[in-house]
């Protein structure tokens, strides 16, 4: 059996006790199941008959779609099966082949690579998920990796990624590549899970940049599956327990603060706060906002956190003139207590 099984390589199948010959589709599950570019239109058999060679064209999508049970012919001695590679995918196409027994293999685990705009780019390995099927008693069925998974894996997108030009670059057996475009925002919109495509072995995931973003798709992308899980702020200081704090994404600026013990009700400057925000271009923003921990989420009194936001807590007037009082004196204490010394010093 050659060409896009994942398996490979020639297979000794003992006959015994009157079994019958085994079929296609046995041979294509012992061989470990199909790679995600099988071409089912076109599988080729090779037979030696009478000294020449018979070539059976079968189309095992009208065996998995209709259920014919013609094309899964049964083999003998000496047959060569050929699984070609489609020259264009079908993502639909890959999903049903997940579901047919003869199809993907969902128990093993795979590499894949993912690059681009997300917060831990590199290789991973991916294992296939669980899911126990409704109504049964412990029967769980596994599902083949997905690409949302992978992205994962690889931290989540950044606040730039470029979800409608995701591409999957991904190697055939006869060492050419296919490029799959992917919108992972259609699936956000419509809920088309084709997008969230199968993985294979060796495949590599292409998260490139967005010239710019929507500030409506933000909330959305924040809340994707394959968004981070949490986001790192830093929140400094007249709050209770200044510093860096992990929140979920699309926590508002009022909860942030929260998250840090929130005012020093002694020292803190309650009605002014600093934003200060590193934008993706490297450029770096600074905001004055007036804080109210009663207002709604809105853009001008309480904007969304962004990933590595500092919130700046500053100090209030009376606090202020305090601590600068306290600067200016503290060296003339300092100098009193030591001419007290030596007038101690000088009476002894």
């Amino acid at each position: 059996m050659a060409g896009e099984i994942n398996n490979p390589g020639s297979y000794l199948l003992p006959i015994e006790g009157g079994q019958k010959f085994p079929t296609v589709t046995q041979l294509i599950q012992q061989a470990g199941g199909l790679t995600t570019v099988a071409d089912l239109d076109n599988v080729t058999i090779k037979r030696q008959f009478q000294g020449e060679t018979l070539t059976l064209t079968l189309n095992l999508w009208d065996l998995a779609k209709k259920g014919q049970l013609k094309q899964d012919v049964t083999l003998i001695d000496g047959d060569e099966i050929i699984i070609p590679t489609q020259e264009i995918i079908d993502i639909g196409e890959t999903r049903l082949l997940s579901d047919a027994n003869f199809g993907l293999s969902a128990n093993q685990e795979i590499n894949v690579a993912v690059v681009g705009e997300v917060y831990r780019p590199g290789s991973y390995r991916v294992i296939p998920e669980s899911n126990t099927v409704s109504g049964s008693q412990g029967n769980i069925r596994r599902q083949p990796p997905r690409l949302t998974f992978a992205i994962q894996l690889a931290g989540g997108i950044k606040p730039l990624a470029d979800v409608r030009q995701v591409e999957l670059r991904r190697y055939n057996r006869d060492g050419s590549q296919q490029i799959i475009a992917i919108d992972l925002w259609n699936l956000l919109e419509t809920g088309n899970i084709e997008e969230d495509i199968i993985l294979q072995e060796g495949d590599t995931i292409v998260i490139p940049t967005a010239a710019s973003l929507p500030s409506e798709e933000s909330e959305p992308l924040a809340n994707a599956s394959f968004a981070p899980a949490s986001m790192r702020v830093s929140v400094v200081g007249e709050v209770r327990s200044p510093g860096n704090i992990e929140i979920p994404p699309n926590t508002p600026l009022n909860q942030g603060i929260l998250a840090a013990g929130g005012f020093d009700k002694r020292r803190a400057n309650g009605a002014t706060i600093e934003l200060v925000r590193l934008n993706p271009n490297g450029t770096v923003t600074r905001r004055d906002i007036d804080i109210d921990f009663a207002q709604d989420i809105t853009e001008g009194d309480n904007p969304i956190l962004k990933n590595n936001d500092v919130v700046i807590v500053n100090r209030n007037f009376l606090t202020a003139a305090s601590d600068t009082l306290t600067t200016i004196f503290a060296p003339i204490g300092a100098l009193t207590g030591f001419v007290n010394f030596f007038r101690l010093f000088d009476n002894n």
